[in-house]
């Protein structure tokens, strides 16, 4: 709406002295012009802009309200899922994809070092203690130990299985004895559930991950041990 005589008589107001920010005048014509001060003279404005002066009838002015100011948004920091330091070691050793390992972990144990399913799996990659110590582990709830070992089993898995993401995540879960006498995955909801469960927040990680150049998914980890292996 248009302003009122009385709250046009403003004096020269230099916005751009410190604490003090931009306005717009805006026009009866919709037009937005940025000003750093203003003053009226007689029945014109006078407009100090960037690059000098202008002045304008006061009846084209419509009213005159404070330029927006955006307050930057600080960038927030990278978070890194738990224990990335240990997974990124064991992926570089035996060449699986890090996002592949915290998707299996993810799965297997919530990122809980001392979770132990009811088939007796333990720790974060879920080994069972005749696996872990085929694969020389010493303590299976050792973080550091069970994801190189865990590791070590997907990996072998992703070999017999030519890369196979689904039958290598079926024999994880299942063993690959239970793949074999299916040739598929095995008819189990807990293992269904279990591929698709990995394979979701495997593509979900990799969405999330800005383009670079990655590991083949399925290039790595273990043997064919019990489990890391056996359905839990």
């Amino acid at each position: 709406m248009r302003l009122k005589r009385a709250t046009l008589l403003l004096p020269l107001v230099l916005l751009g002295a410190p604490g003090l920010r931009a306005e717009y005048v805006v026009l009866r014509s919709g037009q937005r012009l940025s000003v750093t001060g203003y003053q009226l003279v007689g029945d014109k404005y006078r407009l100090q802009m960037a690059g000098g002066s202008v002045e304008i009838s006061a009846e084209e002015v419509v009213t005159i309200e404070p330029e927006e100011v955006f307050t930057p948004v600080a960038a927030q920091p990278v978070v890194k899922p738990p224990y990335r330091e240990l997974v990124e070691a064991a992926a570089a050793r035996y060449n699986v994809d890090a996002d592949l390992i915290t998707s299996v972990m993810a799965a297997e144990s919530n990122f809980d070092p001392k979770a132990v399913s009811r088939r007796n799996a333990r720790g974060l990659m879920q080994l069972l203690p005749e696996t872990a110590a085929r694969l020389g582990v010493q303590n299976i709830y050792d973080p550091q130990e069970n994801i190189d070992a865990g590791t070590r089993y997907l990996r072998d898995l992703l070999q017999k299985y030519s890369n196979n993401l689904v039958l290598a995540l079926a024999a994880y879960n299942a063993g690959p004895e239970r793949v074999q006498k299916y040739g598929r995955v095995p008819p189990y909801a807990e293992t269904i559930s279990y591929v698709r469960r990995v394979k979701r927040g495997y593509e979900k990680s990799k969405s999330n991950t800005p383009p670079k150049t990655t590991r083949p998914s399925g290039s790595g980890a273990a043997s064919s041990l019990s489990h890391a292996g056996q359905a839990q």
